[in-house]
C-alpha cells in the first residue's frame, strides 16, 4: 500500500474568492463570478458592483457593503482584509465581489498577499475592467489600425504635481496612441498639464465616461486642453486619443437609455420582466411588492384534490404560481390522463409546458371572462372542474362555469402576501418614471407601502383587472398589455417611453 501523501498547498480548501464584477453591467460577470456567487456564504462587495449581482448569492448568504467613496470608507482597507482573512479561517465560502478586475489597480494583489501569509486559501478570478469595457460602451475603440496601434492603462490616484507617484506622465505622453486613466478626476487638471507637458497636443480628443455601462452612463467629450473645462465627476474612465472622437453609439441609443422602471412582481417571478427591460436599456427598481407563500392549510386541500384528479373533467389553472403548486403536488403528469387542462393566459400555458403539458384550451382574452365564455358545455349527465388558484381572487371563473352547469371544486394553491419596502426602495420608487404592474395584489401593496403620491407618472399594466384595480386605488393608467402577457406589458411600455 501507498503511503498516504502529506497535505500541501493544493490540497487546502479553498474559503476566499476574489471575484471581478466587471465594470457595472451586471451581465458583464464571468460564468465563474456567477457561480460563485451562487454558493457564498458571505458577500464583501464595493459601490461599484451592480446591486442586482448580490441577487445571485444565496438569500441566507451574508452581504457585506464595504464600499469606498472619494474621502468615505465604510472600511478601511486594512479592516476588509481582516475581514477576508477571519471569515476565511472560519471556514466560510467568501466572494470578495470587486468592481471591474481585482488585479487592475483594485488593491485584490495585497488581499491575495495578506490572504496567503494568514494561511487562507484563495482564488482570484478576473473580471472585465472598466479600462476598456467602459470606453467599448461608450462607442470608443481603445485601438484602430494605422492610428491607434497600442494603448496604455494608467491610474490618476496619484498626484502627478507631488513628484512622489510612480507614473512618469511624460513617458506615458511620449509611448502615443491611446491613455485610459482610471480613477483620475480629482487630479485632472494636473495630469493634463503634465501630458501636454510631456508633448500630447492640447487638441488632441479626450473623453470622460461616468458610470460607464451603467443605465446613467454619460459621456463627455471634449479635447485634452478643454476636458477639464466641464464638469467631471467619479466613477469616471478618461480616454485619450484619436479615438476618443469616435462615436460608435450602441448602448445610449436603446428606446429606455436612461429611464427608471419599477418592476413589482414577486423577486422569483420579477428576472424575466427585469432582464426584457435592461434589454432596452432601462434601468430596473426592483420593488416586489407581493411573494407567494403556501395557503393556509399547508395545501392539504389541493394535495386532497389533485390525489383524486380521475374524479374530474378538466383541471383549471389561473396563473403561472397555480401550475407550479399543483404540479409539485403531481406524482407522474401520466395522473391527467382523461383529464383535461385549461390555462388562463399564454404566461400560465407555458408554465404548463414546462412541465410538458400542453393545456387544452387558452382563451383569446387572457382574463376570467375570456375562459368563462370559451369553455364548453358539460356533458349530458354533467361534468366536474377543479380550479386551482390563488387565495384571494375573483370569483369569475368558478361562478362562470357553475351557471353553465359545471359542478365546481375551488382549492386554494397558493396566497399571496405584502412585502415590506425599504426606506431605499421606496425613494427610488418615487424617483422612477414609470412602474409596470402584473397583478391587482401588486398594485394593492406597493399603494399600501409608498402611497398614491410616491407612485410614478406613467403606469403600464397587464390587463383589465390589474388596471380595474390600479383605477380604484387612484392611479391614472397609461398604458395596458395587448397582449395580456410580460411581453406585452414590455412592449406597452416601450411604445409610450421610447
Amino acid at each position: 500500500m501507498g503511503r498516504c501523501p502529506q497535505q500541501g498547498p493544493y490540497d487546502r480548501v479553498v474559503t476566499v474568492y476574489l471575484v471581478g464584477a466587471g465594470p457595472g453591467d451586471p451581465g458583464l460577470i464571468t460564468v465563474r463570478g456567477a457561480e460563485l456567487l451562487g454558493r457564498a456564504d458571505v458577500v464583501v462587495h464595493d459601490r461599484l458592483s451592480a446591486a442586482e449581482l448580490l441577487d445571485l448569492a444565496p438569500a441566507d448568504a451574508e452581504r457585506i457593503d464595504v464600499g469606498k467613496a472619494p474621502k468615505h470608507h465604510r472600511m478601511t482597507q486594512d479592516q476588509i482584509t481582516a475581514l477576508l482573512v477571519e471569515r476565511g479561517l472560519a471556514g466560510q465560502t467568501v466572494v470578495r465581489l470587486k468592481g471591474g478586475d481585482p488585479f487592475v489597480f483594485a488593491r485584490g494583489s495585497e488581499e491575495a498577499a495578506a490572504l496567503a501569509e494568514a494561511g487562507v486559501a484563495y482564488e482570484v478570478v478576473p473580471g472585465i475592467t472598466s479600462a476598456l469595457a467602459v470606453p467599448a460602451y461608450a462607442g470608443i475603440p481603445v485601438t484602430q489600425r494605422f492610428s491607434s496601434t497600442s494603448f496604455t492603462v494608467v491610474t490618476g490616484h496619484e498626484d502627478p504635481s507631488s513628484g512622489d507617484g510612480t507614473v512618469d506622465w511624460d513617458a506615458v505622453a511620449r509611448v502615443g496612441g491611446t491613455i485610459v486613466i482610471l480613477m483620475g478626476v480629482g487630479r485632472w487638471p494636473q495630469i493634463a498639464a503634465r501630458l501636454m507637458e510631456g508633448g500630447r497636443s492640447p487638441d488632441t480628443p479626450a473623453a470622460a465616461v461616468r458610470w460607464g455601462s451603467r443605465p446613467e452612463q454619460h459621456t463627455t467629450r471634449a479635447t485634452l486642453a478643454t476636458l477639464g473645462d466641464h464638469e467631471l465627476a467619479a466613477p469616471s474612465v478618461i480616454v485619450v486619443g484619436s479615438v476618443a472622437a469616435e462615436e460608435l453609439d450602441w448602448f445610449t441609443g436603446r428606446p429606455l437609455f436612461g429611464k427608471r422602471v419599477v418592476v413589482t412582481r414577486a423577486r422569483a417571478q420579477a428576472p424575466d420582466l427585469a432582464e426584457q427591460l435592461r434589454e432596452l436599456g432601462a434601468e430596473v427598481v426592483e420593488a416586489p411588492a407581493i411573494e407567494t407563500t403556501g395557503p393556509d392549510d399547508g395545501g392539504a386541500a389541493l394535495e386532497a384534490a389533485v390525489s383524486g384528479i380521475d374524479r374530474y373533467d378538466w383541471l383549471v389553472v389561473t396563473s403561472p404560481n397555480g401550475v407550479e403548486r399543483t404540479m409539485a403536488q403531481l406524482p407522474d403528469a401520466r395522473a391527467l390522463a382523461g383529464v383535461r387542462v385549461a390555462a388562463v393566459g399564454a404566461g400560465t400555458a407555458a408554465a404548463l409546458a414546462r412541465h410538458r403539458i400542453v393545456a387544452d384550451l387558452v382563451p383569446e382574452s387572457f382574463v376570467g371572462e375570456g375562459l368563462v365564455d370559451a369553455f364548453p358545455a358539460p356533458p349530458g349527465g354533467g361534468g366536474r372542474v377543479l380550479v386551482a388558484r390563488a387565495a384571494v381572487a375573483r370569483e369569475v371563473v368558478p361562478d362562470g362555469l357553475r351557471a353553465a352547469g359545471w359542478e365546481v371544486d375551488v382549492v386554494d394553491a397558493y396566497r399571496t402576501v405584502a412585502v415590506p419596502v425599504p426606506p431605499e426602495v421606496a425613494d427610488a420608487v418615487a424617483r422612477a418614471d414609470a412602474v409596470t404592474f402584473a397583478s391587482s395584489s401588486s398594485v394593492t401593496n406597493l399603494v399600501d407601502a409608498v402611497g398614491v403620491d410616491a407612485i410614478p407618472g406613467v403606469v403600464v399594466s397587464i390587463g383589465p383587472v390589474t388596471s380595474a384595480t390600479a383605477r380604484e386605488r387612484g392611479l391614472t393608467v397609461t398604458a395596458e398589455a395587448d397582449p395580456h402577457t410580460i411581453d406585452g406589458l414590455v412592449a406597452a411600455l416601450a411604445g409610450f417611453l421610447a
